[in-house]
């Protein structure tokens, strides 16, 4: 976000100060800025949280004014109070407006004077009110952080058994996000859309909507996948939803972009709540209105008046965007880390590429996993899913595993391509979470790798550099590589590539029970070109240490190098349970001696804001308990060994 705030605020000859974690010293937007200050620090806590040392940035630059982009202090009334009592500007709405629909309780209250539904919510007093609270709606339930967004402190509950424990698991995931706990509990509806208009308003009373957005594909509450329009919001139905939206703006003096959510099932829909900020999926409503609107924003917060009335904005085509994030869908979506090998977007695509990382970027466990948004934009709803499809595709994206694979088989669903997309998409629909390899694109990649590790060497020799590659004085086996690929594969994911390089330069090469003839390669860069039984055939291979990542016209795929000689096999501990991803040790809830239930709680992890909760695979015993409360655990590190066996446990 801070970089797409910097390229329409110095198109308008802005200049720009970014804020910075001591984990981001090295991200994209720490450079692209004119100034860079440190807050020192590494949790959100210590910095983009802290309005002391953003404000102390701020006044160390001389900066006249804050974006808050999205997310941390972008809808805290404190902090924009904070900002406009330092003398600076605030691009955003009032400190009084976010007060009023900033914290979602509020809001509702203000949508039920003025007559626009609301679904039945509850706000939180003790512990001794949750489960009255919680009946009194009806179950499921929502729990639901009043301060923010993003899908963090948010639980759907279906049981009153579950109630105390969701609240307190929201509570401590928006305070960790937002700075604060308070939550209530709203009504859920499993199957509507989640449809919101866009406002813009400035300090001369006028209020406009830029039409809606669908947001229905979400996992962990949190959106993935966005378009504009709608493609179950009719022409009067449209008007009616952004009627009632700038009425709710022009009721409390509304300036700056923001945006009103709903819920949509047919032609009735609810109100959820007020976004008094710039939102992340703002580049589709950009697409088909042809507004810039961090431009909108900057200017209204300069005093100048919207340049624009209702009638002079039209819907042109349809826009998608997907987040593109480091999470492993196969492993129920948690997040990954890592160090990105390579990051390119093709060429020669008429797509937006939003992104906040560059190859060499380290993906770390403080902030959210969030690498990209990729937002096409075509005539039609159909050509623009296909068009982000391939992109996606032919997207290069190396070292961290992502969520890529997964979008791409969403935009290509049936489902998704008639408009199926409720809120319930992933479930209901459940697309495949890959792209499984097919053996053949194995084998192909392990020819690309091979070859051009050969000509690396080759390349690199320092003694006999006239002979061609592979020469031998006599007739020897032919080389050979064997690889694991990191990934899922159709069959087997081990592979070994054998190569004979013959008279006129060509090679002999196979894997499995093909033999092939490979043409002598070239390679440019990353860029690797052979010819495999008169198939030409072009990729991009990036060699880290043992890791080989190709990227053809099948994808990445990533072979890793088996070492020639075999390493001892420690193997893994049996009945042991491992930390999914490197994290914090919120809570544990159990002791070594206990017995314990099927899917019973035994540990909370917290990474990337979010808890993750460790539950028993299988009734047993706790025979050993590896950790404690506030540790650091890395991924893969044993918690907890369970038995069967009561007598193992003594």
């Amino acid at each position: 976000i801070a970089r797409r705030i910097f390229r329409s605020a110095h198109a308008m000859g802005i200049s720009t100060v970014a804020v910075y974690a001591d984990g981001d010293a090295d991200a994209p937007f720490a450079s692209e800025a004119d100034e860079a200050i440190a807050l020192g620090g590494r949790t959100s806590a210590e910095t983009y949280l802290n309005a002391e040392k953003v404000l102390g940035a701020a006044a160390r630059t001389a900066a006249d004014g804050i974006h808050p982009g999205y997310g941390f202090l972008a809808e805290n009334a404190a902090f924009a109070k904070a900002v406009v009592d330092a003398g600076l500007i605030w691009v955003g709405p009032s400190p009084e407006a976010i007060t009023a629909m900033g914290d979602k309780l509020s809001a509702k209250a203000l949508m039920r004077e003025a007559q626009v539904p609301t679904l039945p919510a509850a706000e939180l007093g003790g512990d001794d009110e949750i489960r009255a609270a919680a009946e009194g709606i009806g179950y499921p339930v929502l729990v639901k952080a009043s301060a923010g967004g993003g899908g963090k402190g948010m639980r759907v509950v279906t049981s009153p058994d579950d109630i105390e424990e969701a609240v307190a698991a929201a509570r401590r995931e928006a305070q960790a996000s937002f700075g604060d706990d308070t939550v209530f509990l709203e009504r859920w509806l499993d199957t509507a859309r989640h449809v919101e208009i866009q406002l813009l308003g400035d300090e001369h009373g006028n209020v406009v909507h830029c039409f809606e957005r669908e947001c229905s594909i979400q996992r962990r509450h949190q959106k993935i996948i966005e378009e504009a329009p709608s493609p179950a919001v009719t022409s009067a139905l449209r008007a009616k939803m952004g009627d009632a939206a700038v009425a709710a703006g022009k009721a409390i003096g509304y300036s700056s972009a923001g945006t009103v959510e709903f819920l949509l099932d047919g032609d009735e829909f609810w109100f959820l709540e007020v976004n008094t900020r710039l939102q992340v999926e703002h580049p589709v409503t950009e697409e088909i209105t042809g507004l810039d609107l961090v431009r909108e924003q900057l200017r209204v917060a300069q005093g100048e008046e919207l340049g624009f009335s209702q009638d002079d904005l039209g819907i042109s085509g349809h826009s998608i965007e997907v987040r593109l994030y480091a999470e492993d869908p196969s492993n129920g979506f948690l997040p990954t880390i890592g160090t990105v090998a390579a990051w390119q977007p093709p060429a020669g695509l008429d797509v937006r590429y939003d992104s906040g990382i560059a190859t060499g970027s380290e993906v770390g466990i403080e902030f959210d996993p969030m690498l990209a948004k990729v937002i096409s934009h075509a005539p039609t709803r159909r050509e623009a899913a296909g068009k982000l499809a391939r992109a996606l595709e032919q997207t290069r994206i190396q070292g961290v595993v992502t969520n890529r694979d997964f979008l791409v088989t969403v935009l290509r669903s049936p489902e998704y391509l008639a408009g199926d997309t409720t809120t319930d998409f992933i479930e209901r629909v459940d697309p495949p979470r890959t792209r499984p390899a097919t053996i053949e694109a194995l084998g192909e990649a392990g020819i690309l790798a091979v070859m051009a590790a050969q000509y690396d060497r080759r390349a690199q020799a320092k003694v006999l550099t006239t002979l061609a590659s592979g020469w031998r004085n006599t007739v020897m086996p032919p080389e050979d590589v064997s690889f694991v690929a990191a990934g899922d594969v159709e069959g087997e994911a081990e592979l070994t590539v054998e190569y004979r390089v013959q008279r006129g330069g060509s090679f002999h090469a196979s894997y499995g029970q093909g033999d092939h003839v490979v043409e002598p390669v070239s390679r440019c860069g990353d860029d690797v070109t052979v010819v495999v039984d008169g198939r030409r055939v072009t990729a991009t291979v990036t060699i880290d240490g043992d890791h080989h990542h190709v990227h053809g016209p099948d994808g990445d795929i990533t072979l890793v190098e088996q070492p020639r000689f075999p390493s001892a096999d420690l193997g893994g501990v049996a009945g042991g349970l491992v930390a999914p991803m490197p994290g914090k040790v919120l809570a544990v809830h159990i002791s070594s001696g206990a017995a314990v239930d099927e899917g019973q709680l035994l540990l909370v992890l917290e990474a990337m804001k979010m808890e993750h909760r460790i539950t028993a695979p299988q009734k047993g015993f706790v025979t050993e308990l590896r950790v404690s409360e506030g540790d650091q655990v890395g991924n893969g590190e044993l918690l907890v060994v369970l038995s069967e066996e009561e007598e193992a446990a003594e």
